[in-house]
């Protein structure tokens, strides 16, 4: 019987990155608002299509004890760009425009095409009859507990990070706010770092010991906000314990997920953007109303929910001992 007609995984990645291109280049030129807006949409939907592919595509690029060192050299991407793209992106427009960011934004797009076409490989996608729907994946065990924990998360990660300019102004910090986030990137390398070694033996440890750790920094901001060293000092713990979120939780839904690895990856790229505009949103409700001192108390709420859901989730989400390997 002949198999199903399956799609490229690589030609598929490349469309996600030409769209960015494309849609960067839009923006760079445009002089109209709306054309703006639809370009940053469109940017954000190939983004996410790229976002998508990317876990899947670095845990096949190995064997399976390397999957979780594999996906934290791929998330290394992620604690990079919150730290030095931010706000490299912000001098560049402040120094040169916005139109010239994103036009060597564009440049850098063009660069990294040339180097996946020479470098990544290619890998078959999933004939049309083993594709599962995305209602199956969603009920598999262990991807909703995994799904809302990652949205608790980030959403608490956000309402800080969002608003860390007038957070760390409370103690004077926000003065040399690229130093602070300088810091935070360097911290989350580590963090990262620490994650690629224990991640194989120790899942579950790490996502509820960076939990605990983002509570006891949102915990330190509400308590010591006017302390400059308390807010250098909480922000180096930040980093740390959010530099391999990505990893764990990609790695943890992967686990759950099994054959549906790339819907569920699909799932968590929504709903971390899902979490990224929620935190955002209360984030600036909070500080429109009552000003940056309650912020740090509202990311409580999220990150615990998320220790207690992960903490609750061992039995098909995160897992107690070592991973298991297919």
């Amino acid at each position: 019987m002949r198999s199903g007609r399956c799609s490229r995984r690589k030609p598929t990645l490349l469309v996600a990155i030409v769209g960015f291109l494309i849609f960067n280049c839009v923006t760079a030129v445009s002089t109209s608002y709306a054309l703006t807006l639809l370009a940053r949409f469109m940017g954000g939907v190939a983004a996410g299509l790229g976002w998508g592919i990317i876990a899947g595509y670095a845990r096949r690029m190995v064997a399976p004890p390397l999957r979780g060192k594999a996906l934290a050299i791929a998330m290394v991407g992620t604690p990079l760009a919150l730290s030095i793209g931010v706000p490299l992106g912000a001098m560049l427009g402040t120094t040169l425009g916005w139109r010239m960011a994103f036009g060597l934004m564009a440049i850098t797009t063009i660069i990294l095409i040339g180097w996946v076409l020479w470098r990544v490989p290619d890998f078959a996608g999933q004939p049309a009859e083993q594709r599962l729907s995305i209602a199956s994946v969603f009920r598999t065990p262990g991807v909703r507990p995994v799904l809302i924990t990652l949205f608790a998360w980030i959403t608490g990660h956000n309402i800080l990070y969002t608003y860390i300019a007038p957070v760390a102004a409370l103690s004077g910090a926000g003065k040399r706010l690229d130093l602070l986030l300088l810091g935070f990137g360097l911290a989350a390398l580590v963090g990262i770092w620490v994650t690629g070694v224990l991640i194989d033996r120790a899942l579950r440890r790490l996502v509820l010991v960076s939990l605990a750790m983002f509570a006891g920094v949102s915990l330190a901001f509400a308590l010591f906000a006017t302390t400059p060293a308390m807010t250098i000092a909480a922000t180096i713990l930040w980093g740390l314990s959010f530099g391999g979120a990505a990893t764990q939780l990609s790695t943890a839904l992967a686990d759950a997920a099994g054959e549906g690895v790339d819907l569920a990856n699909a799932m968590l790229t929504t709903v971390w953007n899902g979490a990224i505009a929620t935190g955002g949103i209360v984030g600036g409700v909070i500080l429109d109303h009552a000003g940056a001192g309650p912020l740090a108390w509202a990311v409580m709420a999220p990150t615990l929910l998320a220790l207690a859901l992960a903490a609750g989730a061992r039995r098909h989400a995160f897992k107690p001992g070592p991973r298991a390997f297919e």
